[in-house]
């Protein structure tokens, strides 16, 4: 699957996140109704955290206020990702559709950084990605500023886009548009206890 497993659970949170979306857009909440179908009031409620959208609602709010690399500035930061010596990349912080990619990350992949670009990462995350990405709003990701997260995931090799274990480090960026991004960094090898 390639959808986050948690659209459910965050859904209160992706109101948050659309109410910034539309105001950096100039976006009134009719507008947004009308392009999702539902009545204004029904936008306002979401924003307000008072309702939750429908898990299809979701899906279809996560692909309106998908980042892209559009501007000068945006398109140069993922010429950064794809220069950087370590091994990154840089996915959509809602749809966690890949962005960009380093040379160092893309070595590692079965299949070339051009067939992977747009694709969403789910389907290639461990359990312990998943979990990190439950603990996220209470870790203040979702807050102006949020910390860098670092945590230590397992391995899953078997894959188009194999992930080691290894340190990862996710820093939340503010496109210019508004969106979110997600920088992803290895940090360093976990070695296993046989080691």
């Amino acid at each position: 699957m390639n959808d986050s497993p948690l659209l459910l659970r965050d859904a209160r949170q992706l109101g948050r996140s659309l109410r910034l979306w539309r105001s950096l857009r100039r976006l009134k909440q009719g507008a947004v109704a009308a392009e999702l179908g539902v009545s204004q009031t029904t936008v306002s409620r979401w924003e307000a955290g008072l309702a939750a959208p429908s898990f299809d609602e979701q899906q279809t709010l996560r692909r309106l206020m998908a980042a892209r690399l559009d501007s000068a500035a945006d398109f140069e930061l993922g010429r950064l990702v794809e220069r950087a010596p370590v091994a990154i990349h840089l996915i959509c912080d809602l749809s966690h559709r890949l962005l960009a990619m380093s040379s160092a990350r893309e070595r590692d992949c079965r299949l070339p950084r051009a067939e992977l670009i747009g694709r969403a990462l789910w389907c290639y995350a461990t359990p312990e990605i998943v979990a990190q990405e439950g603990r996220l709003d209470a870790l203040g990701w979702f807050e102006p500023a949020p910390a860098a997260v670092e945590f230590d995931t397992g391995a899953a090799v078997e894959q188009d886009m194999p992930i080691l274990p290894s340190r990862m480090r996710w820093v939340r960026l503010q496109l210019s548009d508004g969106s979110f991004v997600r920088l992803t960094e290895t940090l360093a090898m976990v070695r296993g206890p046989d080691a």
